[in-house]
């Protein structure tokens, strides 16, 4: 294949699964919006407004429980089928679930039956979300040239701030075409009812790509000689955390810090904000819309930086910076200046743009393709149980208890963990996934 034909492919299907994985987390950040603005006053009956924040934030929850299990079975076979038939999968999966939280009843028509099928639907969204990184992030970075992998990787990453630009989007569009009374009523459907557009993009992936050379190559040493100490005889996820329980703990503790910032600034601020500032919701929604898509181009920039100067140095700024950043987020809020909040979200969002750009090629280089869909996944769903399942909820519980200086403490908190677990980790930006 020439190098331009090459240049070619790789960039049609970098962009295929940044459009891919945009939308799947366009669904998954959609629900965390929903979660802080409509759910309370619409799925939790007549309970206070504290507790019923509380409530629709556990529910929001349930969708990152769910992930290390979508991230296991969708690993384990990313590793034995393949890694295209599986992200085809999990995107229709996730379509599929999105559409239906967009139809669901209210506790007014149905009564509790509502928000135990709106967790169950949210439990489905984050079984979906953890077998699409791990599938999404393989196509890319095993198709990429090795001197570019985090570059190319940026493309899967860059799905997570595409998709909060695209919810808030869909958030802000529907609030200023309807009523108050609308929106509640009808209106916060629509976003969710567009979610149907994943099952097209899924189609498309299956009939216009192929899996990837390592895959393939591997595929080949199997039916070659199944002999080899390379083939992979017993479950891919037990050989990961039989050869890997190292790698995959500290991924996880990397991960811990993007998950804590990311939803505490794309979620938790927004009903803070709105209760503590004369800011209004669409306000609050901008300033995150505005960070995000500053967010996009700083992965890049830092996954390139990565290529040249390794992915350990650039990660562990990232992390440094966002826990002394973290101190300064909630005083530029409270001002409640719309152009302050959009500094402190968009700083916030930079910075972890230092770690998630890179970690796709990161994460993926720290294992072996055998079990490589399984290993990452497993590292970045642990990640992001630990910490992005509860981090809204938990920052609202220490700032209605105690004061909303903890909640910085928190995010400092995660990102020392990260920091000290990416500094235990190999460097690998040299590494061959071919091998």
């Amino acid at each position: 294949m020439s190098n331009s034909l090459k240049e070619s492919n790789i960039k049609k299907v970098a962009l295929t699964s940044l459009s891919g994985t945009s939308i799947e987390w366009y669904d998954f950040f959609l629900y965390g919006a929903a979660a802080g603005l409509v759910f309370p006053k619409l799925f939790f009956g007549e309970v206070d407004p504290t507790t019923a924040l509380v409530l629709s934030f556990m529910t929001f929850a349930a969708g990152f429980i769910a992930r290390p299990i979508g991230g296991i079975v969708f690993g384990h076979f990313g590793d034995l089928i393949g890694r295209k038939k599986t992200l085809v999968i999990a995107l229709m999966l996730m379509g599929i679930s999105s559409t239906l939280i967009g139809l669901l009843p209210t506790y007014d028509t149905i009564g509790i039956v509502a928000p135990l099928l709106l967790t169950a639907l949210r439990f489905c969204q984050g079984i979906a979300i953890g077998g699409q990184w791990g599938g999404a992030m393989l196509l890319v970075t095993e198709s990429a040239p090795s001197n570019r992998r985090g570059y190319y990787g940026a493309y899967a990453q860059a799905g997570a701030p595409v998709g909060v630009i695209l919810a808030n989007i869909a958030f802000i569009s529907v609030s200023m075409l309807t009523s108050e009374e609308n929106f509640l009523s009808w209106g916060w459907r629509i976003p969710f009812l567009i979610s149907f557009v994943l099952v097209i993009i899924s189609m498309y992936i299956q009939l216009n790509l192929e899996d990837t050379k390592a895959f393939k190559d591997l595929e080949a040493m199997k039916s070659s000689d199944d002999s080899s100490p390379k083939v992979v005889k017993s479950s891919p996820i037990l050989e990961a955390l039989r050869r890997y329980p190292r790698r995959i703990s500290l991924a996880a503790g990397a991960f811990l810090s993007v998950q804590v910032t990311f939803y505490i600034l794309v979620a938790f601020i927004l009903a803070y904000g709105v209760q503590t500032t004369d800011l209004s919701r669409n306000d609050l929604l901008m300033a995150v819309l505005i960070g995000s898509a500053l967010m996009v181009p700083t992965q890049f920039m830092f996954s390139d930086y990565s290529d040249k100067n390794g992915r350990k140095g650039i990660f562990m700024t990232g992390a440094a910076l966002t826990a002394l950043w973290s101190f300064a987020l909630f005083p530029l809020i409270d001002t409640g200046n719309f152009y302050l909040v959009i500094l402190g979200v968009t700083g916030g969002l930079a910075f972890l743009g230092m770690m998630y750009g890179p970690q796709a090629a990161f994460f993926a280089e720290l294992f072996s393709t055998e079990v490589r869909y399984s290993g990452a996944s497993l590292g970045y769903q642990i990640g992001a149980i630990i910490g992005g399942s509860f981090a809204p909820t938990i920052a609202t519980l220490l700032w209605k208890n105690y004061d909303i200086f903890w909640v910085s403490v928190y995010i400092a908190f995660a990102s020392i963990l990260s920091l000290i677990s990416v500094y235990f980790l190999t460097e690998t930006y040299k590494s061959d996934l071919n091998e």
